[in-house]
């Protein structure tokens, strides 16, 4: 989509979020444009921590940066916390400890990770809930909330040869380390539902012995793929996206 029907979505977003909290007894305040890009920006990213970095501590920042907590309440600025807004987050501090789950349940459903921003750029829409699914139903179209939904774009490059073949390349490349995923969106998919496995949902501190093994597990593993498999992406499938952008818009698009 454009940047004006983009912005024109988030903002429809924002707004029925808002009634939708309203109608059942909450106060959010839609959040703009420009902060929920921010959130959407801020994926995979850290203030002060090079791209590099990241990758190499966290790898993806999913069962890395897990806490079980609410994204409000999280000590690392987030994606999810930073799409949320400062006014939002104070909203939700000033309430009980109650009302905060209550808060969280109607606003996200039972995915307290799957904040609009954070969902708006992976482009799946799978995991929202509460208020957020509401909102995003009347806004976006069916076939774009599919999980097999690709912009126009991306499906332009997915289907050429040269990505096909590229993407048998990707494959062989994680194998050879010792990982069996045959596309990049596979690798995040697969740790998120194996952290769902573990944790389901609740906070560090209520984990059991063998859940915390089971994660720290995850959390190595998590590292060791996105190292490789970022790497690979970017020797052999980003060079083929970016030819064949070019032969089809004159260049690389937003």
């Amino acid at each position: 989509m454009t940047k004006e029907e983009l912005v024109r979505n988030i903002e429809a977003v924002e707004a029925l979020i808002a009634k939708c909290m309203r109608d059942a007894g909450f106060e959010y305040i839609a959040v703009d444009y420009d902060t929920v890009r921010k959130g959407m920006s801020a994926d995979k990213a850290i203030p002060g921590v090079t791209d590099e970095q990241f990758v190499a501590q966290y790898g993806y920042g999913i069962s890395t940066l897990y806490t079980g907590q609410s994204p409000q309440l999280a000590d690392v600025p987030t994606a999810a916390q930073i799409g949320l807004g400062e006014q939002n987050i104070q909203i939700f501090k000033s309430l009980s400890a109650a009302d905060q789950v209550a808060y969280n349940l109607t606003l996200f459903g039972q995915n307290p990770d799957a904040a609009f921003a954070v969902s708006l750029e992976a482009e799946d829409f799978s995991r929202i809930g509460g208020c957020t699914r509401t909102a995003v139903e009347q806004v976006f179209t069916s076939e774009q909330l599919s999980t097999t939904y690709l912009n126009p774009k991306d499906a332009l490059i997915a289907q050429d040869p040269r990505m096909i073949a590229a993407l048998r390349e990707f494959a062989d490349c994680v194998r050879e380390a010792g990982f069996s995923y045959n596309h990049p969106d596979e690798i995040e998919a697969d740790i998120k539902n194996r952290l769902d496995g573990i944790t389901k949902d609740l906070p560090l501190e209520a984990l059991s012995p063998d859940a915390r093994a089971a994660l720290t597990e995850l959390q190595g593993e998590e590292r060791a793929v996105a190292v490789v498999a970022i790497e690979c992406e970017a020797d052999l499938l980003e060079p083929v996206a970016v030819q064949i952008e070019r032969e089809l818009y004159g260049g690389p698009q937003p």
